[in-house]
């Protein structure tokens, strides 16, 4: 009798211990206001992700590209069988994740209690935006009706000294996740890499991943060609590459621009984000088929975060899918956020991560800009300096809806200015190219430095880097020339070759 209470006990204790883990694994707020048996959208992440540090001894982007993606989608196919056949068994919606070894769920809190008690499985997160919704984005304002030549903020980061040499970001592809993109504004029509001048193809340079958008959005759900529902991608858009004759709002007028939709009028979830990231890793035709890793962007802007309104409730869980693309060779521009101005403020993803390229806002005096937001970032326990650096980022004019111009403001203004810089310092000094972490060490020691009387987390705002301006002010010309004894120390890329052999289609 003893014996048998004993085992009653274990038992007990075991499926107490057991529900306890479930618990831990599964974030509480994904059922928030739900109704009994109500079904909400989760990701859950699986417990073994893809080693890809494999990247790092390869020479070309291309090569890393194919590489990370190959390794990704493998460990996802070898991983995810188990979990997907019960996910099918269940009858449930979801998708598939390669990037970063994920599911997205739409299920009920039983089954995802489940799936949190799987071994196999790390955790179940957040992945819908809660009833208080995300800080709109700053407001658009009127542009000057006669515009300069070359825009003062262009000026001031000194691309235009680039330019004439004959670095205008040629043969460098820019990709830009946001509310969309207009591809044909007359300032960024012959920059979209769909056009070939005469005809348009969206296959491999636009995904849309609002799959079930609010009511009333103009661009509806999975828009076939590009399309911006608020028109914040497209101002960013023409800061990285707008030109139209005395319209030269770009930093770099001979990039090429992708795109893809990863929010809807502004408001994205994990899912979305990291559906676009996947889409840039190895673009594929509209039909998600015949991925390509060898058209992948060389640069994504990234001019938003990802708050805990949207479902980020872990500052973690798009970590890997910055860093996996980062070791694809591909450098991930990031808006710094709008919080500021206290202290410890960037404090949303993917702005707090070391892979993410961070970018604060300053004003044409070189005077940080009140709402940029500042380090040292404390979100995740890990204090780390936080912006990399600073651009412009108040009323700087670019293009907008529907084929006008108007004046931009935030540290999603200042990010483009970022990721234009790094397509005209990839075509100054091409050995630099798929190489994103010494470019961003490039642009940080070439930054004008800039000290600032706030101190933050031990930080001296005196010191250089500070937590305000990070290593100072964005100045490509000095950063290209920085590059090129860089460049000449760094080993040669192999020749580029075809692939012959056909890489696997996307899907279930």
């Amino acid at each position: 009798m003893k014996a048998r209470t004993l085992f009653v006990l274990v038992v007990a204790a075991s499926l107490a211990s057991r529900s306890l883990a479930e618990e831990a694994k599964l974030d509480a707020r994904i059922f928030a206001g739900k109704g009994s048996g109500e079904p909400s959208s989760f990701l859950v992440l699986l417990r073994e992700q893809a080693d890809v540090s494999g990247a790092e001894r390869l020479a070309g982007k291309e090569e890393k590209g194919r590489f990370v993606y190959e390794a990704l989608r493998a460990h996802a196919d070898a991983t995810q069988a188990p979990i997907r056949e019960r996910l099918r068994k269940a009858g449930v919606p979801f998708r598939l994740f390669f990037l970063v070894n994920m599911v997205e769920v739409e299920a009920s809190l039983a089954l995802a209690t489940e799936l949190a008690g799987r071994d196999d499985v790390v955790a179940v997160a957040a992945n819908r935006p809660a009833a208080l919704p995300a800080k709109p984005f700053l407001p658009l304002e009127d542009a000057a009706a006669s515009p300069a030549e070359i825009e003062s903020n262009i000026e001031k980061i000194r691309a235009p000294a680039l330019w004439a040499s004959g670095f205008r970001g040629q043969g460098i592809v820019v990709a830009l996740a946001d509310t969309g993109l207009t591809w044909d504004h007359p300032a960024l029509r012959d920059r979209y890499r769909g056009f070939d001048g005469s005809s348009v193809s969206h296959d491999y340079n636009w995904h849309d991943a609002i799959h079930a958008p609010g009511p009333g959005n103009p661009c509806g759900a999975d828009s076939a060609a590009p399309c911006d529902d608020e028109g914040h991608g497209t101002c960013c858009a023409g800061l990285i590459a707008g030109n139209e004759g005395a319209n030269q709002v770009g930093v770099a007028p001979e990039a090429r621009l992708i795109g893809c939709r990863n929010m809807d009028r502004g408001v994205g979830t994990p899912a979305s984000y990291t559906e676009c990231f996947q889409f840039f890793l190895a673009p594929t035709n509209f039909a998600g088929q015949n991925p390509r890793p060898d058209l992948a962007p060389d640069v994504i802007n990234n001019s938003w975060g990802c708050p805990p309104s949207e479902g980020c409730t872990d500052p973690n869980i798009l970590r890997a899918v910055v860093e996996n693309t980062r070791a694809a060779g591909i450098f991930v521009a990031m808006a710094a956020g709008n919080e500021g101005d206290a202290c410890f403020t960037v404090d949303t993803p993917p702005a707090i991560y070391e892979a993410a390229f961070s970018v604060g806002a300053t004003t044409l005096d070189d005077t940080i800009a009140g709402f940029s937001s500042r380090g040292p970032v404390t979100v995740d326990g890990s204090e780390r300096l936080k912006p990399d650096l600073v651009a412009p980022g108040v009323g700087v004019r670019t293009a907008a809806l529907p084929a006008g111009y108007r004046t931009f403001t935030g540290t999603s203004a200042a990010a483009p200015h970022v990721s234009g810089a790094v397509a005209l310092l990839y075509s100054a000094a091409p050995n630099l190219r798929g190489r994103p972490v010494e470019a961003g060490e490039v642009l940080k020691r070439s930054a004008a430095p800039l000290t600032a009387a706030q101190d933050c987390g031990g930080i001296a705002g005196a010191d250089v880097p500070n937590a305000v301006f990070g290593f100072g002010r964005l100045d490509v010309a000095a950063a290209a020339a920085l590059a090129a004894p860089v460049e000449r120390t760094l080993p040669r890329p192999p020749a580029r070759t075809r692939a012959t052999r056909a890489l696997r289609p996307r899907g279930q």
